[in-house]
């Protein structure tokens, strides 16, 4: 009941912001700014849960520059061509991953670990209106493990939902850095009017966070502004009706997707961490100082089970609306994807964002 209070509070404030302000704004805006919020409690099905990839907040402001950056990294990056509309942006996120069993204070190797995330991103999206095509860059820099603050978050949340505080984040991964480039190519492949696109992408994931890619056709339809007009524009609403008022958006999407994933240390942890749960068995050997070899017991025989492997092969299905209107945007979805450790179950998500653009 609280979660559902916070997002309609967030959504007042917004569209009230965005009343007070709908005169000043241009026609075309230039600047957006992006609350994200992932939680598989969110659940058009009314199956709510809190486990597996269970959380992820994040916070971005995108801007299209009058001039082209002068930041070396912005003008090394690829655009894709004359004539692209370039949106750059900054953010922070956090994720977080746990068990079904929040009570279980135990080391769970059955199930997904206690695991958080949280680090910053510097992003270049550039869409090309002409050849209909676009390039995303997302560049991470940030931590997983105890650093990333998703333990006394979590349970600081849930205290105050009067949820269950989470009892085992004492067995997450330990501290390592996290440094990823993500590059998504997307083309149109087929339009109807300007009420229905059908565009192919795919996305490569190379660093420390996570190697993967992924292959997906996105499908839109409704009343929107065309996708590769640029990145605010699908979010936001250019130009007046006839009544002298800012056109609104209200369309559909969905996007099927398959990824190919070879690493995740949010899953496995981080390239120099490890699993802190699996400490070497006991020495059989005689005591240096008594001369007399320990007697073991059937528990200090059993050496701590690993988390099960990565699914190298995971598939998931995204769908969802957006609705924009003057200054403001909302955007719903519901993502169902498969296991993405080996004989663990299939989950659930959903994403609540706002947007304001000036």
């Amino acid at each position: 009941m609280r979660r559902s209070l916070r997002i309609l509070f967030f959504t007042v404030l917004f569209v009230s912001v965005e009343k007070s302000l709908a005169q000043k704004g241009q026609d075309t805006p230039t600047h957006m700014l992006r609350i994200y919020e992932d939680d598989d409690f969110i659940n058009i099905w009314g199956q709510g849960t809190d486990n597996a990839y269970t959380n992820g907040t994040r916070l971005d402001y995108f801007y299209d520059p009058e001039r082209p950056s002068r930041l070396f990294i912005d003008r090394a990056l690829p655009k894709a061509g004359a004539g692209s509309i370039n949106t750059y942006g900054w953010g922070i996120v956090q994720l977080m991953y746990t068990p079904d069993d929040l009570k279980n204070s135990e080391y769970q190797p059955g199930d997904y670990p206690y695991s958080g995330a949280l680090y910053a991103t510097h992003t270049l999206y550039s869409y090309n209106p002409g050849s209909k095509f676009s390039l995303q860059h997302e560049l991470v820099l940030g931590v997983v493990g105890p650093a990333a603050l998703a333990g006394p978050t979590q349970r600081l949340v849930h205290r105050w939902e009067g949820y269950d505080i989470p009892q085992g984040w004492n067995h997450q991964f330990t501290n390592d850095l996290l440094l990823n480039l993500n590059i998504t190519a997307e083309k149109e492949l087929a339009h109807a009017g300007r009420g229905l696109e059908v565009i192919g992408g795919g996305q490569l994931s190379a660093g420390t966070m996570q190697n993967s890619l992924t292959v997906y056709p996105l499908i839109r339809f409704g009343n929107m502004t065309a996708y590769f007009n640029g990145f605010i524009s699908q979010f936001a609403t250019t130009g007046r009706n006839k009544f002298g008022g800012r056109k609104g958006q209200f369309y559909f999407f969905a996007k099927p997707a398959a990824q190919l994933v070879l690493t995740n240390a949010l899953l496995q942890g981080g390239v120099f961490t490890h699993n802190p749960n699996l400490h070497p068995l006991p020495s059989s050997k005689p005591d240096p100082v008594t001369g007399q070899t320990p007697v073991s017991t059937a528990i200090e025989t059993t050496p701590p089970q690993p988390y099960p492997p990565l699914n190298k092969l995971e598939t998931s299905m995204t769908y969802g609306a957006v609705f924009s209107s003057g200054n403001f945007g909302l955007y719903f979805s519901q993502i169902s994807s498969s296991a993405q450790l080996k004989g663990l179950y299939c989950h659930q998500t959903g994403n609540i964002s706002l947007y304001f653009s000036w």
